[in-house]
């Protein structure tokens, strides 16, 4: 499928490129996309949440008070889990949330999240374009040529580009990825993708 190519100005270059069908014009998959996303929550997790167990706790081991005949439940030392300020029965430990999700899946995931981006006619393509220096007046001057702004906008550059992502760090719902590290998570928390002309190539390749 083709798609016209933009300047900075909004205005319309009269190029097209092509976005190859197997990568932007799939039957989306939902499932992998729900394993992709949550994969990458999942890794996020510090998981170093901890309680203290029983035996972990300092207190005096005297049993408090009679096994039967007390009209309660039965209890040791102070430590136990049934009175106030005792240990926590089966608390969380430290623990690693990370799982494995098959490359192909991944693959079929991120095409998946392009796809519906296409389908939502949420894809925008410019012409390549640089600052002169971090500017984030001409950032959101872009913003406004190319009608997104207000909107959650990740821009998707060939190779890391300083000057247009520190034009960007300080403009809300406004991100700026490369292509190595566009992920299926990014692709679909933004609202509008603004994809660079020379980005469509490796975009291709996924």
């Amino acid at each position: 499928m083709e798609i016209s190519v933009y300047n900075t100005k909004g205005e319309d270059t009269g190029r097209k490129v092509n976005l190859k069908e197997g990568v932007f014009g799939i039957e989306p998959n939902d499932h992998v996309i729900y394993l992709d996303v949550k994969q990458h929550l999942a890794n996020k997790r510090q998981g170093t949440a901890k309680s203290k167990e029983r035996s972990e706790l300092s207190g005096s081991t005297r049993k408090l008070g009679r096994q039967k005949g007390g009209g309660g439940a039965r209890r040791g030392d102070i430590n136990s889990p049934v009175l106030v300020g005792g240990a926590r029965v089966f608390g969380p430990k430290p623990r690693d949330y990370e799982f494995k999700l098959n490359k192909k899946e991944k693959a079929l995931a991120r095409k998946s999240a392009l796809s519906y981006k296409v389908q939502q006619e949420a894809i925008t393509v410019v012409e390549d374009f640089s600052f002169e220096a971090p500017k984030t007046k001409e950032f959101l001057a872009l913003a406004k040529n190319l009608n997104v702004t207000g909107k959650k906008v990740l821009v998707v550059l060939p190779e890391n580009n300083e000057n247009i992502y520190l034009s960007a760090r300080n403009v809300q719902k406004a991100n700026v990825v490369t292509v190595s590290e566009l992920n299926t998570y990014k692709v679909l928390d933004a609202a509008h993708l603004v994809v660079l002309e020379s980005s469509v190539t490796a975009l291709n390749n996924f």
